[in-house]
């Protein structure tokens, strides 16, 4: 299992080398930072039949578990899905949720009823942010996905009538390194120029 016995490292380095798969480095070569994985982080929705090693899993959920929240909160719980069956299943829960099934490890984000404060979807979708930054800095690609079928989910994964279920994010190794690797498409972003205003409107 993926949790530690022990003190386990919070942070699993590319530099190290631990991890043979990962896609985590500039196109200088150099490893990354946390700016070059926000510039260079691609949407993987199509996925190697390999697994993630435990330790890729828990230096992905840690970094949840690390991310910040209103008053320090921490109103999310996380579950961690690696049972194919199980992600299939997840897969049919959402419009856009086909990844789920081809994935390695799926994360289901947990929150209290998302219609009673504004910050808890925010405060899950930075928790969501954290654990796919650290996942692409190991060189695990990751989606998220929107599931709208509450009662499946909750018949599906069995969590309590407190908790509810509005995210999920597939992980797994890229079927096509190639398109991950690439650069980023002219025009994929719009300009800063065109977003920020200085002072003001």
């Amino acid at each position: 299992m993926f949790f530690p016995t022990k003190q386990s490292p919070t942070h699993i380095g590319v530099a190290s080398g631990k991890n043979k798969n990962a896609l985590a480095t500039t196109s200088d070569g150099d490893n990354m930072n946390v700016s070059d994985a926000i510039r260079l982080k691609r949407a993987v929705r199509k996925f190697q039949d390999k697994p993630l090693p435990d330790e890729v899993i828990y230096s992905i959920l840690n970094s949840g578990r690390r991310s910040q929240s209103s008053k320090n909160d921490q109103a999310w719980r996380f579950i961690a899905i690696r049972d194919k069956e199980i992600l299939k299943a997840l897969s049919l829960c959402g419009q856009w949720a086909a990844h789920i099934a081809g994935a390695a490890l799926c994360v289901a984000i947990l929150t209290p009823d998302p219609e009673s404060k504004f910050q808890i979807m925010f405060d899950a979708g930075q928790a969501a942010a954290f654990m796919q930054l650290a996942a692409w800095e190991m060189g695990v690609g990751s989606c998220p996905a929107s599931l709208y079928e509450f009662d499946k989910t909750r018949a599906i994964l069995g969590y309590p009538a407190e908790w509810h279920l509005r995210i999920a994010l597939s992980f797994g190794y890229a079927l096509d390194k190639e398109k991950i690797s690439a650069p980023p498409k002219k025009g994929g972003r719009i300009s800063l120029g065109e977003i920020v205003h200085l002072d003001k409107w």
